[in-house]
Parts: C-alpha cells; sequence; structure tokens
C-alpha cells in the first residue's frame, strides 16, 4: 500500500538542479504538499496565479492564486474561488478536474513534449496500425474484433474521453470522505455548523477535484492508448492511441516507429476483444474498485479535531490531514478479499493480453521480444499509469503477478488450444484464482466445470410449457370457452 493512501498527492518532480533545486523548493513552500494544498501556484499561466511552485505567495494556496495581481489574472483567480467554494455537487468537483487536467496538459509532460492536434496522417497511421493489429489477433484469439473504430488522441482528447470511467473509479472512495466530514458533528451541532459543513464539502469537492484533475492531466503526457492500467477507461468499441506519446515513448528503443506503433496497437486491440466480448468483465472490475473502496474506513477521532479546530482561512488543515493517513484501508478478510479479486483481475486481463499479443507479434515482429520486456518493465517499475490510479483511488496495484498470469494463459494455449484457453472467459467462476497464479499447472490439467452445460440446462428449462408465464390472451380465451362450455 503507498504511504499515503489517501493523500490524493502526486510524487514530488525532479528540480532541473538536482537535489540543490529540491531543496530550495521545500524552503520556499513549492512543490506537492501541505504547503499548498490545491496546487495552484503550479497550475499553468502560473504567472497569473502566484508564479508557479516557489514562486510568490506559494506557501499559500489563496496567496498563489492572487500573488501577482494582475487584474485579469486576480479576476480569473476571484472566478476559480468563487466556483471552488459555491460548488454544491457529488464528492468530487469533475469541472474543475477536468480543466484542471487540460490545463496541465497544455503545459507539457517533464520531457518538454507539447501536446498537439492530431495531423491527418497521423489518424490514417493509427487506422492502419489497428486494422492490421486487428488482422494478426484473429490467429491468436478466438474473440472476434471489438474495435468497431480507430482513433488517433491528443492527450487533450484522451482527457476528456477518459474523465468519465475515472469519475466511476474516484467517486465511491471521495464520498466516504465528504459523509465523514457531514458525520464527525454531533446532529444537533450540525444545524447550528451548517455553512462550516457546507464550505468544507466544497472545499474537499475543490480539492479532490484539483488533485485529480494534476493526476489525469501529468499521466495524459506518459499513456499511449486507452487501455494502459488494464481498465476500459475510454469509450466502448473505440481503439485509441496517442502519437504523441507513442513518438516519446520509442525514441530510445532503436526500434522503427512503426514497429512501435504496431505493437502498441495489438495491445490496444487486444484489450478491446477482451472487453467487447466478455460482457461481465468492466462491471467485475469497477466492482472490486468500490468493493475495496467500501473498505476504506476514516478516522474520525483525528477528522474530529480537525473540524473543531477549523479556520476557514486556513484550508490547508485539511489537506495535511489526509496525508497523515487518516483514510486508512481497514484490515479485515473482507478488505483482504476484495484487494486480492481486484489484483487478480487486473493481472489475468494484463496477462491474456500480454500472452496473446506476443503469440501476434513473435512470428512477424523482430523487435517482439524487446517491446514485450520493455513494457514489462514499465509496469513492473511502478510506472505513472500504476503512480497515478494509487493516488486516485489510494490503492497501489503491484504487477507483481502479470508473469505468472502471462504463463499460466501460454500453458493453457499449449494444453487447450486457443479455443479451451479463450473459452475461460464465458463465467467468472471459470477463471483462475490467486491460488492457481501459484500453481499454473494444476490449474492447467485440472477438469473444468461446463457452465455451457449449465446454461443449456436452463435454456430448456425455461422453455418448458409448465415453467413460462401464462400468456393473458390465452387464459382469456380459454374463460370464455369454458363459459361457453357452462352455458351450453
Amino acid at each position: 500500500m503507498s504511504d499515503t493512501p489517501f493523500g490524493f498527492g502526486l510524487p514530488p518532480e525532479e528540480p532541473d538542479d538536482g537535489d540543490e533545486g529540491k531543496k530550495k523548493d521545500q524552503e520556499s513552500g513549492g512543490g506537492q504538499g501541505p504547503a499548498n494544498p490545491f496546487g495552484f501556484g503550479g497550475l499553468p499561466g502560473a504567472g497569473g496565479f502566484g508564479g508557479g511552485p516557489g514562486g510568490p505567495g506559494a506557501d499559500n494556496p489563496f496567496a498563489a492564486m492572487f500573488g501577482s495581481l494582475n487584474p485579469n489574472d486576480l479576476g480569473a483567480a476571484f472566478q476559480q474561488l468563487g466556483q471552488m467554494l459555491s460548488y454544491e455537487g457529488g464528492p468530487v468537483n469533475w469541472d474543475m478536474a477536468k480543466q484542471i487536467a487540460r490545463q496541465t496538459v497544455s503545459q507539457g509532460s517533464p520531457d518538454g513534449t507539447k501536446d498537439t492536434s492530431v495531423g491527418s496522417a497521423e489518424r490514417k497511421a493509427v487506422e492502419e496500425a489497428v486494422r492490421l493489429a486487428d488482422l494478426w489477433l484473429d490467429d491468436a484469439t478466438s474473440l472476434p474484433s471489438g474495435a468497431g473504430s480507430a482513433v488517433a488522441w491528443s492527450r487533450a482528447e484522451w482527457v476528456e474521453a477518459t474523465l468519465p470511467a475515472w469519475k466511476e473509479l474516484v467517486d465511491p472512495v471521495a464520498e466516504r470522505v465528504g459523509t465523514a466530514m457531514g458525520d464527525v458533528l454531533p446532529e444537533e451541532m450540525q444545524a447550528m455548523a451548517g455553512p462550516l459543513i457546507g464550505m468544507m464539502r466544497s472545499m474537499g469537492g475543490a480539492m479532490f477535484g484539483t488533485q485529480i484533475g494534476q493526476a489525469v492531466g501529468v499521466l495524459a503526457g506518459e499513456v499511449v492508448g486507452s487501455s494502459d492500467i488494464g481498465l476500459p477507461l475510454g469509450p466502448a468499441g473505440k481503439a485509441a492511441l496517442l502519437p504523441v506519446n507513442i513518438e516519446t515513448f520509442g525514441k530510445d528503443l532503436s526500434v522503427p516507429q512503426e514497429e512501435v506503433r504496431l505493437y502498441l496497437a495489438l495491445r490496444e486491440a487486444a484489450h478491446q476483444r477482451l472487453f467487447a466480448h466478455v460482457p461481465w468483465l468492466r462491471s467485475h472490475l469497477f466492482g472490486a474498485v468500490d468493493g475495496y473502496a467500501r473498505g476504506i474506513k476514516v478516522d474520525t477521532a483525528k477528522l474530529e479535531d480537525v473540524v473543531g479546530q477549523f479556520d476557514p482561512q486556513n484550508p490547508e488543515q485539511l489537506q495535511e490531514a489526509l496525508q497523515q493517513g487518516m483514510f486508512q484501508p481497514e484490515d479485515t478478510p473482507e478488505q483482504k478479499a476484495a484487494l486480492a479479486r481486484l489484483e487478480t483481475a487486473l493481472a489475468l486481463v494484463e496477462g491474456w493480453v500480454d500472452a496473446v499479443v506476443h503469440a501476434a507479434a513473435k512470428p512477424r515482429l523482430s523487435s517482439a521480444d524487446a517491446l514485450r520486456e520493455t513494457l514489462r518493465r514499465r509496469r513492473a517499475s511502478g510506472g505513472p499509469a500504476e503512480q497515478t490510479f494509487a493516488t486516485l483511488i489510494g490503492l497501489e496495484l503491484r504487477p507483481r503477478r502479470l508473469r505468472d498470469a502471462s504463463r499460466l494463459w501460454a500453458s493453457l494455449t499449449d494444453a487447450r488450444g486457443v479455443d479451451g484457453r479463450d473459452a475461460l472467459w464465458h463465467h467468472p467462476d471459470m477463471l483462475p484464482t490467486a491460488t492457481d497464479l501459484d500453481d499454473p499447472d494444476g490449474f492447467v490439467h485440472r477438469e473444468q466445470i461446463d457452465f455451457s452445460e449449465l446454461d443449456k440446462m436452463l435454456g430448456e428449462a425455461a422453455d418448458k410449457p409448465d415453467l413460462k408465464k401464462p400468456d393473458p390472451k390465452k387464459s382469456d380465451e380459454g374463460e370464455d370457452k369454458n363459459k361457453g362450455d357452462d352455458a351450453e
């Protein structure tokens, strides 16, 4: 688990001048942390919001907003402050999240690359890569194509397209925070403290929106498609790739750009097949996230202290409380089971994609092995996707079972063939468990329950006349006939 499981704070970025710069940054109150809970100092156009991290007023979120005193920027800052305090929606201010994510994207990524509009040549290259990838995958899996269309996204377009999925992932955890904020006061005091509670919830929604917006904006500078973290973040049926990030990803690999694009298109198209033709999978994964979120408990004693001493002029108290570990997962069998279920499900998805893509690419791409290992190391080293996932829902997912899952799917292919392997996706109870990942050979050679026969039996039973619902029309006709018989 992350040291700040619900801190919603991004990992600090390395300054250009190394440790000395980091020291100066910490002394000046810049960077992410309690000194700047809302992060406005680091927003794009930072000159208008206080000069950026370490700039004027960086140790105070409001000073960071008003530091330059430029009339135009000051007006925008007041408008944003008004939006923050007047927010009355759910646990996360998603309008603010989207705004800040797009602003973060416009800054460019740490490597200096900027977001650009996707040109017609890049769109055509992505469409052709996905089309060819789907042809190759036909030999590697029995699941048909799931990509109704192929799209090339800019980073800003990725933000817009994936925010609905982030909302579904984050809201369950943030909801517990908002509820706890309103419940810590005795009921008789809540009426008197109504404005304070409302302000706290508005500030909490803005705080979550700000941090989530920053996290999603940073992630937009790293992802290469819509399924990098093993979850369907984009619209169903759309295989999406980000040309500007693909170019950055392959820059130092000594692999032709066309091969990099095609390999990543194989992964995106494989994810699309799985999520399109395993209808229960999306709800299973998101349900596992929600199940884990339900086990997050709030240290109400600590929160009561914060509420009792809450100063509206010092809103960073809320952020400091979060970063001190106020929200922790419960150490219960149910919570451990929820975590294991989620980790195993994601490992099985990623392992299946890894095995299928390797089978399709190995005979056709000379760089298949190198690209496969690069992506595995990217996941195993705790890349940006994993860090953002931990930031947003308080859950750090180490893909330590990815190689185990990939080996298991490959062994299943050898033992049962492509059709037998993919048939396991017909029902969640047929999938390997965490224990099976420890003993893949035992699972591969174990006799499996044939759920298709059970479904057939249930279907036949439903077709029997005595189990069918009575037809009102026929019942009426029968009653009329009986009445006629009585009359005779």
